[in-house]
């Protein structure tokens, strides 16, 4: 069973989210105490994080930040506010989605089926460890070691990058990323894919990396290798 953390203050829309994944046999936690959610979130070792972005004490931006200094666990942003900064801020501090309210129940499920799918199900016949323009890229501890340093990479980012290695020097449209991504690209906005790629390149570019991974106008993006530069 997935143990999941709603750090939501609104109790009547917290208890409709519980009573729904609780209905798909999700373990869900909520927060006692609104100025200490790092603690209790250390206590509870969630395997995912749903965190509206209005809350008492600190907004949702602060929590996340918090929390991704402890753990790369998938994080879904929850918002009634419509700004399009929202999103990108969210994705920015390494959240994985993002639901404007209000919302309907079965996207949220869908979005946190698909991610934990794809974070915690997903398997590789490359071997754990690989090596990419002088960098080793292990894909269990999503670390990537460089003579410039390492880097840690959110769950989203070293998926994109391992789809990416794996098909290098080749186009992977953006359709194909998003399909791989979020099974159901309906509930998907294309400036997510966006943010997401930019926030990896701005990992990488911290170890020199950065420009090995090419955009292509109209059809997507390409991994390179050092010498084909």
């Amino acid at each position: 069973m997935f143990k999941l953390l709603l750090i939501e203050d609104d109790s009547t829309l917290f208890n409709e989210i519980k009573e729904r994944l609780t209905q798909w046999s999700y373990d869900v936690y909520g927060i006692q105490d609104f100025s200490n959610v790092t603690q209790e979130f250390i206590e509870i070792k969630p395997d995912l994080v749903i965190i509206d972005i209005q809350l008492p004490k600190f907004d949702g931006f602060h929590w996340c930040r918090m929390i991704r200094s402890h753990s790369n666990l998938p994080i879904i942003f929850l918002s009634s506010r419509d700004h399009p900064t929202d999103m990108v801020m969210s994705m920015q501090l390494g959240a994985d989605d993002y639901i404007q309210k209000p919302f309907h129940f079965d996207v949220l499920i869908a979005k946190v089926q698909a991610i934990l799918r794809r974070v915690y199900n997903y398997n590789t016949d490359n071997p754990e460890l690989k090596t990419w323009c002088g960098a080793t890229v292990d894909y269990e501890r999503n670390v990537l070691t460089h003579d410039m340093g390492s880097i840690e990479l959110t769950k989203n980012e070293i998926f994109i990058l391992k789809l990416l290695i794996e098909k290098k020097n080749k186009i992977v449209t953006r359709e194909e990323l998003i399909n791989s991504l979020w099974d159901d690209k309906r509930f998907i906005s294309d400036n997510t894919l966006t943010v997401n790629i930019n926030r990896l390149r701005k990992k990488l570019d911290e170890i020199g990396l950065g420009v090995f991974i090419e955009t292509k106008v109209g059809q997507g993006y390409m991994a390179i290798e050092e010498e084909a530069l």
